[in-house]
């Protein structure tokens, strides 16, 4: 990937701001709005650290995207299982070593290029391993790559990085589903902030 990231900024990245936002080693969380699978080739392009995504399952079982995702080391998420412990565990474990997760809160892919239905996922990871979560606005992607659509060779993608949100004075508070939605709400209206999206909280 790395030899790929000055010809994916060449060809397909138009603007990065905010690049001082982001803390000069881990552990902590970069949480984006998810509107293509361009997102990740985007973040990972333009952001100086080793970056490890949450990845659905079905990009383990492609012939093209297997090898992409093992070798850079994504963590297996299965989207229709009830229990996600294991993922938040897996996720804790890569923070807890000083290294950067990145997550999508909407599980998956925008089939409008908006910011639909989020997960509280982010907040769950971020009070357990007690990290900042950076949020980060992409705008374009969806143009470039649309999920049912080709890749579009254009140079319109804009990545706004924020500033980290810390969430520590939460962090020895009794846990509860009430309060990772607000958390995950206040994540995802600065993401749309960012990405100039709307987004109503959940």
């Amino acid at each position: 990937m790395l030899f790929l990231r000055p010809l994916i900024k060449l060809i397909w990245i138009k603007k990065v701001d905010g690049l001082k936002n982001i803390p000069l080693s881990g552990p902590y969380i970069i949480a984006a709005n998810h509107q293509s699978y361009f997102d990740f080739i985007s973040l990972m392009s333009v952001l100086p650290q080793r970056l490890y995504f949450l990845a659905a399952e079905k990009f383990f079982t492609s012939n093209f995207w297997k090898p992409i995702v093992e070798y850079t080391g994504q963590i297996r998420v299965d989207r229709d299982a009830e229990d996600k412990s294991q993922v938040i565990t897996k996720a804790t474990e890569i923070l807890k070593k000083g290294k950067i997760l990145a997550l999508f809160p909407q599980g998956t892919r925008s089939r409008t290029g908006g910011i639909e239905k989020t997960f509280t996922g982010v907040a769950r990871i971020a009070l357990l391993a007690r990290v900042s979560v950076v949020p980060v606005g992409i705008k374009g992607a969806f143009e470039v790559f649309p999920p049912d659509g080709k890749l579009k060779w254009k140079k319109d993608i804009e990545i706004n990085i924020g500033q980290p949100l810390d969430f520590s004075k939460y962090y020895d508070l009794e846990k509860n589903p009430q309060l990772y939605r607000a958390i995950t709400n206040e994540v995802m209206v600065e993401i749309a902030r960012l990405a100039e999206k709307e987004y109503k909280e959940e």
